[in-house]
């Protein structure tokens, strides 16, 4: 039986990931940061079903807390980590820079530290993002493994350190570890401070009576976003590959808020027109405008393929929310 340790398994990636390894056969030890509301520790884990697996071990730490995770590792000695714990919102980074500086980029550190005095054979994924792009892209529009790297708000700062970080972990002591540069994914999931959830919930409560209209920022801003279940299924195809590497994950199609909107009113029959104002309060300091990704790479090497379109990802999103 694999062993696996999967830091922030609370969150959306987290749990679609547990639930992917359990039913292959791993034992999965998840890092939970201790709250004061315990049920919100564990609500993703038991809408996946998999809250009290007899494979499934909870245990109380942060990636902040180096000695939490080195005895972890040196206890698990696990054969992979995943390490998905971060301050996630892009928006939030700006209120709080510090703290994302210290999760998203001297975490990473923490773990890959642990890993190495503990257990330095495991296999590490470390989570990228398409944030440490920022604007620059290649002529084509699109990023890819090569595209240069100029982040435009914290959290992509702290995550491009985190993924240097990882590579020279990987060069300078033979680690396994490898970055996926996954670009936006959702699921029922996410959280309602994100901005596919947020429009989900809020046409829904506009739909029955319970609010009058939805405010939004830039709705020009457009995303490649995928599902949730195909990245976290690229994320263990990483981990299984010969030799450790970075991986562009992307769909390849950009979609703006505005179809978002669009797309998810009109599965209630409804114009998003008549119900959607922009509110300035909602814009970044600095805005990413476009965000498409080229996962050519991963495809030809690792032969991953999304199974979820945009459509398909907004239908779920939409019939759980009802």
């Amino acid at each position: 039986m694999k062993k696996a340790i999967i830091t922030g398994i609370s969150g959306q990636d987290g749990s679609y990931l547990a639930e992917f390894l359990l039913e292959k056969g791993y034992a999965v030890w998840g890092i939970l940061r201790r709250h004061s509301q315990p049920e919100y520790q564990s609500n993703r884990l038991e809408e996946a079903g998999i809250y009290g697996h007899p494979s499934l071990h909870l245990v109380y730490g942060d990636i902040t807390d180096f000695s939490s995770l080195c005895h972890l590792v040196k206890d698990v000695q696990p054969d992979e980590i995943y390490n998905l714990a971060a301050q996630s919102h892009v928006k939030i980074s700006f209120d709080q820079p510090v703290f994302t500086t210290k999760a998203d980029g001297e975490g990473v550190l923490n773990v890959l530290e642990a890993a190495r005095l503990g257990c330095p054979t495991a296999r590490i994924y470390q989570a990228g993002s398409s944030e440490m792009f920022g604007n620059e892209c290649d002529a084509d529009g699109y990023r890819r493994e090569t595209t240069r790297m100029v982040p435009v708000s914290p959290y992509g700062c702290a995550k491009l350190y985190g993924y240097n970080l990882a590579k020279v972990y990987r060069s300078s002591y033979d680690m396994f570890v490898s970055n996926g540069i996954l670009f936006n994914h959702e699921s029922p999931r996410r959280g309602l401070n994100f901005v596919t959830n947020k429009v989900v919930v809020g046409c829904i409560n506009i739909a029955r009576g319970k609010q009058a209209t939805l405010a939004l920022g830039n709705l020009d801003a457009s995303r490649d976003w995928g599902h949730a279940k195909d990245y976290v299924r690229a994320m263990w195809m990483m981990l299984q590959h010969d030799e450790p590497d970075d991986f562009v994950c992307a769909t390849g199609e950009a979609h703006s808020v505005r179809d978002l909107c669009e797309e998810v009113f009109s599965e209630l029959d409804m114009d998003y027109r008549d119900f959607v104002i922009v509110d300035p309060k909602f814009f970044r300091p600095t805005e990413l405008h476009d965000l498409k990704g080229d996962s050519s790479k991963i495809r030809e090497v690792l032969g991953w393929e999304p199974e979820y379109t945009f459509r398909q990802m907004i239908e779920e999103m939409v019939k759980a929310r009802l």
